[in-house]
């Protein structure tokens, strides 16, 4: 089984393709199986920067192929100098914790009258030591509101506050049916594919 290194530390990023993979003779080892964390400055201006940045990073030491992958966060009543972009745990240069990232955004949704319009763009680039190789999407719009779900998704704090408009639910509250419906739209399968023709 061809091993490949996912440069992340989000357990759910992993468990999104981590069977897929396993499938087609992918075995993702992430940072955690590794000995060490490199320290890495993910000051690119786009999710495709940021994913490069790790991606490259982590193959120099590594030396097998390497996914990068970051998300870009886009909230339309937002200005400009307020979009969180690709720091969305990242905030007056801390690192925000899962429940430090729901409290830091139902505040914001609660300045800007308790509902606010979103969506991802996402960015992975994958190094294999011949070329790197990019690839980016975006989901459809979905809302924040300022009362989060008491649930949890590990990772993915957001999914707490995230309602997704053709089922009116939290995201983190959908039923199985609902959410098979709704990963339709992650595009993992294109995703898989990528990553299965670029290791």
């Amino acid at each position: 089984m061809k091993k490949v290194l996912f440069a992340t530390i989000n357990p759910a990023k992993v468990k999104k393709y981590k069977e897929q993979l396993k499938e087609k003779g992918i075995e993702l080892i992430t940072i955690e199986d590794l000995d060490f964390v490199l320290p890495i400055n993910e000051n690119g201006k786009s999710a495709i920067e940021n994913a490069y940045i790790k991606a490259k990073a982590y193959y120099d030491v590594i030396k097998i192929p390497t996914i990068g992958m970051d998300n870009y966060l886009f909230i339309e009543e937002l200005p400009e100098e307020k979009q969180p972009g690709a720091y969305v745990r990242r905030v007056n240069g801390k690192r925000l914790s899962d429940e430090e990232m729901i409290t830091y955004y139902t505040h914001l949704v609660k300045n800007y009258g308790g509902k606010l319009t979103a969506k991802w763009v996402y960015g992975m680039v994958i190094c294999n030591g011949k070329n790197t190789k990019e690839y980016s999407w975006s989901k459809d719009h979905f809302y924040f509101i300022d009362k989060p779900s008491p649930k949890r998704n590990p990772g993915y704090p957001l999914d707490s506050i995230t309602i997704v408009p053709e089922f009116n639910q939290y995201l983190i509250e959908l039923t199985k049916e609902q959410k098979e419906q709704y990963k339709a739209k992650d595009k993992i399968d294109e995703v898989v594919n990528f990553i299965v023709q670029n290791v």
